[in-house]
């Protein structure tokens, strides 16, 4: 489990607090495989490990490590709608990157920590594959679009619409390069709530368990 997943159980003997460490690294797979080289988090993985966390009374509390280019939009939405209805406490750490749709999945925790030097990337949907210059097209990418900033916008301290001035100049459709936040700026703008590391985010959800003890 350790070996394939990136999974382990983070135990205080002294306190008797069992924390579930899940890493969530390299590119979101989703409904297609990605080439054999590349790093990724598996949906149809941590869909079913997610449902099993939550159903394990040993389990205190879930911290998540995030380190991602972002991938699969419908997968990772789903796989943030999971994290954002677990029951037990969780805590999101993003160590090293949070792309496209990897923002989702770093705010969707109750409490959200980024380190100094992390980035985020925020940019309006891509479609790989042919795409039909039509309205129904354009109407298709806004739906996924308004999808992805509604739920960031619940699940933090920014609104839809400046989500969607980081994302793109309305009308411009040349201009998708989007907004790129480090570290302590990502908070200042409200994505994430604190500056920090794993220190910071263990000791965070050792409080939050403590405080439902």
């Amino acid at each position: 489990m350790v070996k394939e997943y990136g999974m382990c159980v983070l135990e205080d003997a002294k306190e008797g607090i069992k924390i579930q460490l899940m890493s969530i690294i390299g590119e979101i797979e989703g409904h297609e495989s990605a080439g054999g080289q590349t790093k990724t988090t598996k949906y149809e993985h941590m869909l079913p490990l997610l449902a099993t966390m939550e159903a394990n009374e040993e389990v205190q509390g879930i911290l998540f490590v995030i380190n991602t280019v972002g991938g699969d939009v419908s997968c990772g939405l789903a796989l943030a709608e999971m994290i954002a209805g677990l029951s037990k406490p969780t805590v999101a750490l993003v160590v090293g990157d949070s792309h496209s749709i990897g923002v989702p999945l770093s705010v969707a925790a109750d409490h959200t920590i980024i380190t100094p030097t992390a980035t985020v990337i925020i940019h309006p949907v891509r479609m790989s594959g042919m795409v039909l210059g039509a309205p129904q097209t354009y109407e298709y990418f806004k739906l996924i679009q308004d999808r992805i900033t509604g739920f960031i916008a619940k699940h933090s301290a920014v609104s839809e619409q400046t989500l969607q001035q980081w994302m793109i100049t309305p009308g411009v459709l040349s201009r998708d390069l989007g907004t790129i936040l480090v570290g302590k700026e990502a908070v200042q703008k409200g994505l994430f709530q604190e500056v920090g590391g794993i220190t910071q985010a263990l000791d965070k959800l050792k409080q939050m368990i403590r405080e439902r003890m």
